[in-house]
């Protein structure tokens, strides 16, 4: 990524629209996780129907806490999203295979949370592709 990139004023209409998605996709992630962290009742029902509680419910957790931080540190968003999107793709293949879209009666609430924060974390991958392509060797890159 260009050091230009990383220097759009927040104030601007592409600053905005990154700050804007950076919180979406880390807010959601991050209000998730008193949630996994307490033991709420949906959140062991799901990894439990997975087969992976609680390990599974902490240690995604853990990678959810992990990925809201590298997207909320601009020179770490690329990564951040890319590790979002993994998280938020496998929720929603879970969902979509094994656990249905409603848990406990929630709505889909779940589904559509996961739904958001991925397209937020995709098109922060698009947004920050060069930050991602900088951590590639210089004969990997495609030139753009």
């Amino acid at each position: 990524m260009s050091s230009t990139t990383l220097l759009v004023p927040a104030t601007s209409g592409a600053g905005v629209l990154r700050w804007a998605l950076r919180l979406v996709a880390a807010g959601l992630m991050l209000q998730t996780l008193f949630f996994k962290f307490s033991g709420a009742a949906e959140s062991v029902y799901i990894f439990s129907t997975l087969g992976v509680e609680p390990w599974g419910r902490i240690g995604t957790g853990v990678m959810e806490l992990i990925a809201s931080l590298l997207i909320l540190w601009p020179r770490t968003t690329g990564l951040g999203a890319m590790l979002g999107a993994g998280i938020m793709g496998g929720a929603l293949l879970s969902h979509a295979l094994v656990l249905g879209w409603e848990i406990m009666g929630d709505g889909g609430q779940l589904v559509i949370y996961a739904a958001i924060i991925l397209l937020a974390c995709l098109l922060l991958l698009f947004i920050f592709r060069q930050q991602l392509l900088q951590l590639l060797p210089q004969k990997w890159r495609p030139e753009l």
